[in-house]
């Protein structure tokens, strides 16, 4: 069996309730935010690509280009991030021993800096994002977390799985700020502004 084959798993299920309509499609460099984060995604050579819809998911297919991913719909959408992973995780191929995580409307992160992470992690079980002012997406796991990750609840399972085991993450430094997510109107505008 294969060694050393990573997925990137990104996250784009969420149902926009704070913007109003579904953010997966907001306009953004030619395409949408979750097009721009799937060209990245493409572009980090990943050995698989996953990607987790839940709202919006039929508006999503028609308007995004999806070539080269492994969709999966997460009806549990509602309930937070960590429903997406959970709902993911076994569509994983078995030889996958590492995970990338990536936001679906964190169309600042580039390909050098998931192979940086990727590379930086090593051994280490977990591995983020150190950037000039703190951690962020996106985050990489070893196969040996994947069964705590398919247990995790709620939109900050995640950080508190890092909280939990402190002492084994890995921290790999990546330039300037974290990237600027989208969650509202304001956010959205801070994005364009910033390009």
């Amino acid at each position: 069996m294969p060694e050393g084959f990573t997925a990137g798993l990104v996250l784009a299920a969420g149902g926009s309730r704070r913007l109003g309509e579904p953010k997966q499609l907001l306009p953004y460099r030619g395409t949408t935010l979750l097009g721009s984060v799937l060209e990245t995604a493409r572009a980090s050579g990943f050995d698989q690509l996953v990607v987790a819809l839940g709202g919006a998911a039929s508006a999503v297919r028609d308007r995004v280009d999806l070539s080269g991913c492994d969709v999966v719909v997460n009806s549990e959408f509602g309930v937070g991030c960590s429903s997406s992973i959970a709902a993911a995780l076994p569509r994983l191929q078995a030889h996958v021993d590492t995970l990338v995580l990536m936001l679906g409307d964190q169309p600042g992160v580039d390909p050098a800096t998931v192979a940086s992470l990727v590379a930086g992690r090593g051994a280490a079980p977990l591995a983020v994002c150190r950037y000039d002012n703190g951690r962020g997406h996106p985050f990489a796991f070893g196969r040996a977390v994947f069964d705590e990750l398919a247990s995790l609840h709620g939109d900050k399972g995640v950080w508190k799985l890092l909280d939990r085991r402190a002492e084994e993450v890995v921290e790999v430094p990546a330039p300037g700020r974290v990237p600027l997510d989208v969650d509202t109107w304001q956010d959205y505008e801070a994005l364009l502004a910033a390009v």
